[in-house]
């Protein structure tokens, strides 16, 4: 995995074969790890094992952004790993991880899009917003799925958004195509969702904008409001 490091305590880590990104968050005790990737446990772990300097070896939390194949996918083979790190995701998508696709009665009634996955391994910790995972504060940001959140770290305002925001092909809003990569679109339960949650993420004024697809972006507002706008056009100004 190719290894980044972004201000003191971010570390991305970007997969070789395919662009996927999750991320090492330094804490005191060891790291949080934002997201598993794909066939990318041994890699993780050589990454952390690499990174870690003075701050230890140890990956203490694994927490998700959302249920989808690429940031799921390697759950299971880490926790046979670390079986004694702490497994966190939003209580509406771990019902996904569990294999319950429904949706409830308040929410959009649009398609789940995006490869949903199940796992062996049951989360020891389901999140809401407002909850802190080591350093990092839970933001709910639904719309690339119901339960979709992302975390602020209030130490620097770095922002790790998940899927809500994509820099892979130009920066876009979960939901709005991009050409070059069209992918997050494509797995977009609900775009006006998406649209919201983007506006709720840009108010926070993050320093640091780290996501699941693409480049991490310093001073990352101003994209991130001409990305809401391009989305606000598609969607007919909504």
């Amino acid at each position: 995995m190719r290894i980044q490091t972004h201000g003191a305590n971010l570390i991305q880590l970007s997969m070789a074969y395919f662009p996927c990104n999750c991320y090492l968050v330094r804490e005191a005790d060891g790291f949080t790890l934002v997201d598993t990737a794909i066939y990318s446990a041994k890699g993780i772990l050589a990454a952390a094992q690499y990174s870690a300097g003075q701050y230890g070896t140890a990956i203490k939390r694994i927490t998700l952004t959302h249920d989808h194949s690429d940031h799921v996918g390697s759950l299971d083979a880490l926790h046979e790993l670390l079986p004694d790190a702490e497994v966190s995701i939003s209580a509406r998508d771990a019902r996904f991880l569990r294999g319950d696709m429904s949706l409830d009665p308040g929410e959009p009634q649009d398609k789940l899009r995006g490869g949903y996955v199940v796992c062996k391994t049951a989360p020891t910790r389901l999140l809401n917003a407002g909850d802190t995972v080591g350093s990092l504060e839970v933001i709910a940001s639904p719309g690339h799925t119901p339960g979709h959140v992302a975390f602020l770290d209030h130490r620097d305002n770095t922002l790790i958004a998940g899927d809500a925001f994509s820099t892979q092909g130009g920066i876009s809003t979960a939901g709005t195509l991009k050409l070059l990569f069209p992918l997050p679109a494509m797995a977009t339960w609900s775009k006006l969702t998406g649209l919201h949650s983007a506006e709720a993420l840009v108010a926070l004024k993050p320093s640091r904008l780290a996501i699941g697809h693409g480049k991490v972006l310093d001073n990352p507002v101003p994209a991130m409001e001409q990305a809401i706008a391009e989305a606000k056009r598609k969607l007919g100004g909504a």
